[in-house]
């Protein structure tokens, strides 16, 4: 099943039904994906859709709607691994509102962030040096091996704070019939990493649990030397539920349509579950005909 992800154009519209029917006119969606961009001024046109049976939804993602003061896409603007009991509570009550928009809209799945390490931002870091062709100097070596030793000796904490918030909300989930997707991240501070992954859904051993993968975030993980796409896919991709699907031009450059980076679809595909739900998640910079394109080579491909 394939869907696309309102990170393409809700920052452009005022009005939700507009915004969907953009994406059904120009890039022949009617299954969507309402991304972490969506503003409460937007559902009433959402609902209006969906009402109408213009529209279905494949997922939401968290947080959506966005926290009344939040003004733009922040899906990281509270955190479960926060250490700030507040802000915990906060991120909580949100991914449960998400839930409730979720089985309101008929949409089986959640997709969440979990938070991060507090640490250097170390991935940007990274990147800018193998921008200037640094990426086998002792500088490079020496500040991922520091970054992997501060991670790992910092991190208990911060999962295990993340561990009792997905508790919470998964059985909450279980009540609603949605299912829950943790999204492979791009930053090496993010929560879970691949270590921590497979642990943290053995942990919690809920149906309602899995994981969501994004193609372009584990290709920049690649890039950077952290772990190799195939070889993660092969470990966990019986576990997702679904993913982002786009590309990325080497070394970081991701939300590029499919076919048009470094990223090997024909390869990585297979080894995601026949069920797996792919979402377009688009660069709102990338143009119509561009998608359009990427599509039509999914569906020669792959099929529908």
């Amino acid at each position: 099943m394939i869907s696309f992800s309102t990170c393409w154009n809700s920052g452009r519209h005022t009005a939700g039904d507009e915004m969907l029917r953009e994406i059904k006119g120009e890039v022949g969606f009617d299954c969507v994906e309402l991304g972490h961009g969506i503003r409460l001024s937007l559902m009433p046109g959402i609902q209006k859709m969906f009402d109408a049976g213009e529209i279905t939804f494949s997922s939401l993602h968290n947080f959506c709607p966005l926290p009344v003061e939040v003004m733009q896409a922040s899906p990281d603007v509270y955190q479960f691994s926060s250490a700030h009991e507040r802000e915990r509570e906060r991120a909580v009550r949100q991914t449960l509102q998400t839930i409730d928009f979720a089985e309101r809209l008929g949409a089986p799945f959640v997709v969440l962030h979990c938070g991060e390490v507090r640490m250097n931002p170390i991935t940007d870091e990274l990147i800018s040096l193998i921008k200037k062709g640094k990426l086998l100097a002792r500088e490079y070596v020496r500040k991922k091996v520091k970054a992997v030793q501060k991670r790992e000796a910092s991190a208990p904490p911060y999962l295990a704070r993340v561990k009792d918030s997905l508790k919470r909300i998964a059985e909450y989930a279980s009540n609603k019939n949605v299912r829950l997707g943790i999204e492979g991240r791009r930053g090496y501070e993010e929560i879970p990493s691949e270590r921590e992954l497979p642990v943290l859904l053995d942990e919690i051993n809920s149906p309602q649990l899995g994981y969501w993968h994004d193609f372009g975030h584990i290709q920049i993980k690649e890039n950077l030397g952290f772990l190799d796409h195939e070889e993660w896919l092969r470990q966990i991709g019986q576990r997702a539920f679904g993913c982002h699907l786009q590309d990325c031009i080497w070394p970081a450059q991701d939300h590029q349509p499919p076919f048009s980076g470094s990223v090997e679809l024909e390869k990585l595909v297979p080894l995601l579950p026949s069920n797996c739900l792919f979402v377009w998640e688009m660069s709102p910079r990338k143009t119509a005909d561009e998608i359009r394109r990427s599509v039509a080579q999914w569906q020669e491909r792959f099929g529908a």
